[in-house]
C-alpha cells in the first residue's frame, strides 16, 4: 500500500465530485512568474491552494516547487501532488504528463502504484461513448492492466480490476456497434468478423449473448446454416437463459430443423 496522506486518497475517491467544483483561473500556468522562495514556503503555499480547491492554480504552485528546487524531497512530493492537482481540474494529459514524470525519476518509490493510478484513471475518465474512436479506451485498459500487473495486492488494483471489466465491456459495445452496422448494409462477413471479435476476445462481457445471435442471423443471410447452429448451440449452452437465445432457437429451427432441440 502506498505511503500517500490519507487526506490526498480519500480527496482522489471523491475526485468525481470534487471535480465538479474544480475552480481557478484558467491561466495560473501562465500567471505564475519566478520569484525565488525556500522550497518549504513554496509548498505549503501550493497545499493551501488545494485545501482551497483552486485545483489548476495549485497544480501550477506544485510545479514551481519542482522548478524552483528540483532536487529535494519536497519536489518529488509536489509532482504527485500536480498530478493529483490536474487531475481533479479534469486537465488529465497534464496529469498523466506529471505523473509519468514522476515514475520516470522515482520508479522504485513507495508512491509508485499511486502514480500508476493516477496514469489509469486519467485515462479512464476520458472514455468516449461508443460511438466514438475508442482509442482512450485502449489505453485506459492498458494502463490499468499494468497497474495489476505491477502492484496486484493494492487497493488501486482492486479498484483497477473493477474498471477494466467495464472498460473491456466499452470496447466489446463498440465492435458491435460497427458489427450492426455492417450487418444492416448487407455486409455480413465484415459483421461476423466483428461478431466473432466479441465472442472470442470479450467472452465475459455483457455483449457476448447478442453477438453469438447476430453471429446466427449473419451465417443464415449467407446461406450457411449449418454454422448458424453452431452459434445457436454455443449460445444455448452458456446463456440458456438469454432472449438472444429465445431468437436464435426460432431462427434455427426455422431454417435448421433437424437441429437439437431446445432443452426444457
Amino acid at each position: 500500500m502506498s505511503s500517500v496522506p490519507r487526506a490526498v486518497l480519500i480527496s482522489l475517491c471523491l475526485a468525481a465530485l470534487l471535480s465538479a467544483c474544480g475552480g481557478g483561473s484558467k491561466k495560473a500556468r501562465k500567471d505564475q512568474r519566478y520569484i525565488a522562495q525556500d522550497v518549504e514556503t513554496l509548498y505549503t503555499a501550493a497545499k493551501q491552494t488545494l485545501d482551497k480547491r483552486q485545483y489548476r492554480l495549485a497544480a501550477a504552485q506544485f510545479d514551481e516547487v519542482e522548478r524552483q528546487h528540483p532536487y529535494s524531497v519536497w519536489a518529488r512530493r509536489a509532482q504527485l501532488m500536480s498530478a493529483f492537482s490536474y487531475y481533479v481540474s479534469g486537465e488529465y494529459q497534464e496529469s498523466i504528463g506529471a505523473a509519468q514524470r514522476f515514475l520516470s525519476l522515482h520508479p522504485g518509490s513507495r508512491e509508485a502504484p499511486y502514480a500508476y493510478y493516477i496514469v489509469a484513471l486519467s485515462y479512464y475518465n476520458q472514455i468516449q461513448p461508443v460511438n466514438k474512436d475508442q482509442k482512450i479506451t485502449q489505453q485506459a485498459l492498458d494502463s490499468l492492466g499494468e497497474l495489476v500487473r505491477r502492484y496486484p495486492n493494492t487497493d488501486f488494483a482492486s479498484d483497477a480490476r473493477l474498471k477494466i471489466d467495464l472498460a473491456r465491456d466499452h470496447l466489446a459495445g463498440k465492435e458491435m456497434e460497427i458489427g450492426r452496422f455492417y450487418q444492416k448494409q448487407g455486409l455480413h462477413l465484415a459483421a461476423i468478423t466483428r461478431f466473432r471479435t466479441v465472442v472470442q476476445q470479450y467472452d465475459t462481457t455483457s455483449h457476448a449473448p447478442e453477438a453469438l445471435h447476430r453471429l446466427v442471423e449473419s451465417y443464415l443471410a449467407m446461406g450457411i446454416p449449418e454454422e448458424a447452429a453452431k452459434a445457436a448451440a454455443v449460445l444455448g449452452n452458456n446463456y440458456p437463459e438469454s432472449r438472444w437465445y429465445e431468437r436464435s432457437y426460432k431462427l434455427v429451427q426455422r431454417w435448421v430443423p433437424e437441429a437439437p432441440r431446445k432443452a426444457g
